[in-house]
């Protein structure tokens, strides 16, 4: 199945300052830079783009003025869920006004909410625009794991309902999400290191972080795994399982916004709680990194 959401979407970090505000022109030089490097699409203030931590205001003229610097060239989905369904209806209005091409909302963290209660979020959230609406499904973080039934029931109720962004790690609930799913609706790999196993699932792309660095390794793999070449993939996916696991090896994005930087991106530090990354891991990730320096980022 192709999509017009896009396969291969990366998870962009949000450049912050020396003031440790958001700098918006270098989120768009990255953001066409990820774009010429075979992204067709970027989630915009998502789990690796902080945005947790970013306010309304910041929120929405990231995603405006990422819009802004690709055009129609790629897909920027906002990530306008919180653990608020008051909030995230207003983030989505925000989000849909401000130029995005769909949205991304996360299962409510912290709460803990129940099936029911994730169908009353999600319905509110897709009546609140007319994008197509994603579902970010990553319990590991919220505590809370939308089931397969609730997936459909949402899609079934709601045809903007477009797709999920699996990051359960659970390869049977992908499966029962893929053979039950569905025309149209869309599946991402959420975890990089599950891109492949998605793939001989069924699954549409992938929504990583990895792919700030490998976007092109990861189309090359799409290609052989969709042309029948399947050694040739599983030889790709093997080779890039030393820089996934490194840029996993503390929490998430402080590696990747280390290894950008190293790059020549002024992304600056992760917002506290987040801190700075720990020494032995970015010389564990210095030579994974190496390279790419050969496609340093063009000055501003």
């Amino acid at each position: 199945m192709t999509t017009r959401l896009g396969e291969i979407l990366t998870a962009m970090v949000t450049p912050f300052d020396e003031r440790g505000e958001v700098d918006l022109a270098e989120a768009q030089r990255l953001a066409r830079w990820l774009v010429e490097r075979g992204n067709d699409g970027l989630v915009v203030a998502g789990s690796t783009g902080e945005g947790q931590t970013l306010d309304a205001r910041e929120r929405v003229d990231l995603w405006r003025a990422v819009k802004e610097a690709v055009g129609n060239d790629a897909v920027v989905v906002a990530n306008a869920g919180t653990n608020s369904t008051r909030e995230s209806v207003a983030a989505v209005e925000a989000a849909t006004s401000a130029g995005a091409d769909a949205i991304l909302a996360v299962v409510p963290y912290y709460n803990k909410p129940t099936q029911s209660g994730m169908l009353a979020h999600f319905g509110a959230l897709a009546q609140a625009t007319p994008l197509p609406v994603v579902v970010y499904n990553i319990p590991g973080r919220t505590a809370a794991n939308m089931l397969p039934e609730t997936l459909f029931e949402l899609a079934r109720n709601h045809p903007n309902l477009a797709g999920v962004k699996e990051s359960s790690g659970d390869l049977k609930q992908i499966g029962l999400i893929l053979r039950d799913r569905a025309d149209g609706f869309v599946v991402w790999a959420g975890d990089d290191h599950l891109f492949l196993p998605c793939l001989a699932l069924g699954a549409d792309g992938i929504v990583g972080v990895a792919s700030h660095l490998c976007s092109p390794e990861y189309r090359r793999m799409l290609d052989a795994y969709r042309g029948g070449r399947v050694d040739e993939a599983a030889a790709l996916h093997a080779s890039l399982l030393p820089l996934i696991d490194a840029l996993f090896a503390t929490t998430s994005p402080i590696p990747v916004k280390w290894a950008m930087r190293q790059l020549g991106f002024k992304v600056g530090e992760c917002r506290l709680p987040l801190d700075a990354m720990p020494g032995a891991i970015g010389e564990r990730l210095r030579p994974l990194v190496a390279p790419y320096l050969s496609q340093l980022a063009p000055s501003r």
